[in-house]
């Protein structure tokens, strides 16, 4: 009975409604990267010639290991917490419209060419410049 209320301790969700996308993308891109790595480690396995039963329980068994500590490491409190912060700053955040980000993408290019032509021009007289004083 002990070992049933720990477990439904641990898997609690902290806090559920606050910072809730930044913990849902984060869980899911986890577990992405897990069943990635699952699905490498199942195909090395295969191709190793295991047998069907460890190629595929191995990966399992990991991958749902995994997936419980990336789920209990959203809701620990501190973890949780620092996502509520964050997501909270996020929204904070005074996003530049389109013609904003236009127009500067534009000046950078802009200016990006302006140096390099000037930079180009003035590498150019340096390497007439010693042509003729070596030369």
């Amino acid at each position: 009975m002990r070992v049933f209320n720990f477990l439904s301790m641990a898997f609690e969700i902290y806090k559920s409604g606050q910072g809730k996308y930044t913990r849902l993308v984060t869980a899911l891109s986890t577990a992405l990267v897990c069943g990635l790595g699952c699905l490498r480690l199942y195909v090395f396995l295969d191709g190793a010639d295991f047998g069907l039963w460890v190629s595929t329980m191995v990966p399992v068994a990991i991958g749902s290991v995994l997936s419980g500590l990336a789920f209990w490491l959203v809701n620990k409190p501190i973890i949780a917490d620092f996502m509520i912060a964050a997501e909270g700053e996020i929204k904070k955040v005074s996003w530049s419209t389109r013609k904003e980000i236009a127009v500067s993408t534009f000046v950078v290019v802009v200016v990006v060419i302006s140096i390099s032509a000037i930079l180009g021009v003035t590498d150019f007289g340096f390497q007439l410049f010693f042509m003729w004083l070596l030369g």
